[in-house]
């Protein structure tokens, strides 16, 4: 079932933080700590599963730290939830074979057209929508206290 656990929304936020702070060095899962209020103890174990799923690359040593692994218009909300929900183990009742015959045929049939539909809009927002959406609201970014280009 597609919900919005705190795993979840910290793997968005996190990413979008990436996103939006990475000034040509990786950042730090203390910082994203630190800026988000995210508890370490979620954060790595998400943080190696976006990894293992090519939406992040980890960047080993003492300035080390969390890249994208593409272009932030690249990487939709749908990827994200993706990698969540296959972390999570919890069963999903929709799977259950256990139920009534109108449970099965109308009411679980109908839910999972939501979530697809669903799945379907997350695929239509972006990381860097998200990250226009924090420059609109007027979040300081990494970005901009940094030069625009590097040597």
């Amino acid at each position: 079932m597609l919900k919005l656990s705190k795993k979840m929304l910290f793997a968005i936020e996190a990413v979008v933080d990436i996103a939006y702070n990475a000034a040509g060095e990786p950042v730090q899962s203390r910082d994203i700590t630190a800026r988000q209020g995210i508890p370490k103890r979620y954060l790595e174990q998400t943080l190696q599963q976006l990894v293992r799923a090519d939406i992040l690359v980890g960047v080993r040593g003492p300035r080390g730290g969390y890249r994208l692994a593409r272009e932030r218009r690249r990487i939709t909300l749908s990827d994200i939830v993706s990698v969540i929900r296959a972390m999570e183990t919890s069963d999903d009742p929709i799977e259950d074979p256990a139920g009534s015959p109108l449970g099965k045929e109308v009411v679980r049939p109908l839910w999972r057209e939501l979530q697809d539909e669903m799945m379907v809009q997350l695929a239509k927002i972006t990381v860097e929508d998200l990250c226009n959406r924090a420059r609109d609201a007027g979040l300081r970014s990494g970005i901009e206290e940094s030069p625009d280009f590097i040597i």
